[in-house]
């Protein structure tokens, strides 16, 4: 399968979470056509990190001097992620058991993001404190985005909030979103994308019929 890609793509964050829109960034899946890769670089990994404000702007510059080998690395655990991700979430609002292999994947990249941050004690005021987790010596390493979407990833499917998951309706593009709204009654991934796009055909059908 050939994947078209672009080296510097906007990313529309509209799935309104950093994990629906990291399944969103391999556009394309329904359409029929070549799926087009969104994050077709590092580079581009770590603009949707920082866009996604998973990662900060001075830690994305710093990551971007990580070697080339290491980059390539990064990138195609991103990438293995997503789509074990993408199988997981969609076979979710598809009413259908999520794949075991695609679970496991899952876990291993969980367990990966959990082995590399550190506890630190942080003191408060009049001498109390607490615990934190922080990635410390680990956040200089190339797959610290894959690390953080993983995270990211996790607190969603294993929250409450994975029942507001929702695909949008045009079947050629069924990004996934958080729908929010009051009766859980949103169809679109944008409204000025699929949304109009949708509502132009239906017009159009209706004056040709």
């Amino acid at each position: 399968m050939t994947i078209t890609t672009h080296s510097h793509p906007p990313f529309n964050l509209c799935g309104g979470h950093a994990a629906l829109d990291f399944v969103n960034s391999l556009d394309n899946r329904f359409g029929g056509n070549e799926p087009v890769e969104l994050l077709a670089d590092y580079g581009a990994l770590l603009r949707f990190a920082e866009q996604s404000r998973l990662l900060g702007a001075r830690r994305a510059r710093r990551l971007a001097q990580v070697a080339p080998a290491a980059a390539e690395r990064a990138l195609r655990s991103a990438r293995e992620l997503r789509e074990a991700l993408a199988a997981a979430l969609y076979a979710r609002v598809d009413g259908r058991a999520m794949p075991a292999a695609e679970l496991r994947t899952l876990e291993r990249h969980l367990h990966r993001a959990g082995r590399h941050r550190a506890l630190r004690w942080e003191r408060g005021r009049q001498g109390s404190g607490v615990l934190c987790w922080e990635w410390g010596r680990f956040e200089a390493q190339a797959e610290l985005p894959v690390w953080l979407l993983a995270e990211s990833a996790g607190e969603l499917m294993m929250s409450e909030t994975m029942a507001r998951v929702s695909a949008c309706g045009a079947d050629a593009c069924r990004w996934l979103f958080l729908d929010t709204s009051r009766n859980h009654t949103r169809r679109w991934c944008d409204m000025k994308v699929c949304g109009n796009r949708m509502k132009a055909r239906r017009f159009q059908a209706r004056h040709e019929a």
